[in-house]
């Protein structure tokens, strides 16, 4: 990390709404807002945490096209697995390439979600995040499709 930067976190915004914490001499990790109002022990923190994501799911399912294409995508998956001859080893496998594919889907709507909330404007390092972003998909997509292949191709020869 820059110093200049450090110290401008840890000198220059000490007036803003949340608490600065010091941590050392010359760093300060934010305590904010969001931190104190979740339940910060026991099962009311897992219930609260539940219920985010609970309203995470149903926001990407609402507001990105791309997340309910992999949600349909990975339930027609689900049940072809059920019925398909793979042994245990590969239908988990293929389980897992799913889960991930979902998983990755949801980081990439939350950056979306981030770098749109901060600007629409056309920014270069906004560009970066999103295409990173969708690399990643891509990349649990391909991995999910060779994964699939190489289990068909199993059962053929």
């Amino acid at each position: 990390m820059n110093n200049s930067k450090t110290t401008a976190l840890s000198h220059e915004h000490t007036n803003l709404d949340y608490k600065n914490q010091p941590v050392s001499d010359d760093t300060f990790v934010a305590d904010s807002f969001a931190n104190e109002v979740k339940g910060k022990k026991g099962l009311a923190r897992i219930v609260k945490a539940t219920g985010y994501s609970i309203d995470g799911f149903k926001a990407a399912y609402k507001f990105e096209a791309a997340f309910r294409q992999v949600i349909w995508l990975n339930l027609l998956l689900f049940m072809v697995i059920i019925f398909m001859p793979f042994n245990v080893t590969v239908k988990m496998v293929l389980v897992i390439a799913s889960f991930l594919s979902i998983i990755v889907e949801l980081i990439n709507t939350g950056i979306e979600a981030s770098v749109d909330h901060t600007s629409t404007d056309h920014h270069p390092f906004a560009k970066i995040a999103k295409d990173v972003g969708s690399a990643a998909q891509f990349l649990a997509l391909l991995l999910l499709f060779v994964l699939w292949c190489m289990a068909l191709s199993n059962l053929l020869f």
